[in-house]
C-alpha cells in the first residue's frame, strides 16, 4: 500500500527529530543552532522552523517549504538559511536530506584555515558516498560567514558549478553543511567530518 503524503511528510519529520536528538548529545547542535531537513519531492522539503531546540523538536516544529525555500505553512518561519538547502536540492536530485551544525570542531577548523581544507589518505573517507579507498583526497571548502544568506547561496553555488562532487563545505566561525542520499547517510557523514576533523586538529596543534 502507497504511503499518503501526509504519513510520507510525518515520517521524514521524525527522522529529523531523531537526528536532532543524536546531533545534540554529541554537542553539535548546541543552543537553537543548526538546520535539517528531508527531500520530500522534487517541489518540496521538509525543514526545521526557525528558532527551535534541536534536541527538543517535535513535529510541530518541522514544516514544509517549496523549491525556493519559501513557506507553504502560513504562521510558520523556516531557518534563514532554507536557500542553502532549497538550492542543494534543485541541483543534485540524489540528495534526500541536509544537516546543518555547529560544533566546536568544524567551527574552530574553519576560523583557523582559509579557502579549504584537504582531506587525505584517511581511512575514514570511505565513509563517504562515492569513495572506496583511503588513496584519495576530500576538498572541504570553506566560504566567509554572511549575513547576506542569497549572497552566501551564490558563492557556494559558483563553487559547486566547478567543483560539483564535495561531500560538504564549512562557513568560516559558523558550522557544517553536509549531505546524503537519506538521513542515515547525512548522519553517517556528519560523524566522519567530526571524526576527521578532530584529527586535523590535533595535527595542526588546535587539541591536546
Amino acid at each position: 500500500m502507497a504511503i499518503s503524503e501526509h504519513d510520507f511528510f510525518k515520517q521524514r519529520a521524525q527522522e529529523l527529530i531523531d537526528a536532532g536528538r543524536f546531533l545534540h548529545a554529541q554537542g553539535w547542535v548546541p543552543a537553537t543552532s543548526g538546520n535539517f531537513s528531508a527531500r520530500l519531492d522534487k517541489d518540496q522539503a521538509a525543514i526545521t522552523v526557525s528558532g527551535r531546540h534541536k534536541g527538543h523538536l517535535t513535529q510541530t516544529d518541522i514544516m514544509r517549504v517549496d523549491g525556493q525555500g519559501r513557506t507553504m505553512e502560513p504562521g510558520k518561519r523556516p531557518s534563514a538559511e532554507t536557500v542553502l538547502h532549497t538550492s542543494l536540492y534543485q541541483r543534485d536530485n540524489s540528495i534526500g536530506c541536509i544537516l546543518h551544525t555547529h560544533s566546536p570542531n568544524a567551527t574552530v577548523i574553519s576560523r583557523i584555515n582559509s579557502g579549504q581544507i584537504v582531506l587525505s589518505q584517511y581511512e575514514l573517507l570511505k565513509a563517504f558516498t562515492g569513495i572506496d579507498t583511503h588513496d584519495t583526497e576530500l576538498a572541504v571548502p570553506i566560504f566567509a560567514n554572511d549575513q547576506d544568506i542569497p549572497r552566501l547561496q551564490k558563492a557556494v553555488d559558483a563553487y559547486l558549478d566547478h567543483t560539483p562532487d564535495i561531500k560538504g563545505y564549512l562557513i568560516a566561525g559558523h558550522g557544517l553543511y553536509t549531505w546524503g542520499a537519506s538521513t542515515a547517510d547525512a548522519l553517517r557523514h556528519v560523524e566522519a567530518f567530526e571524526f576527521l576533523f578532530d584529527c586535523e586538529l590535533r595535527q595542526q596543534g588546535g587539541r591536546s
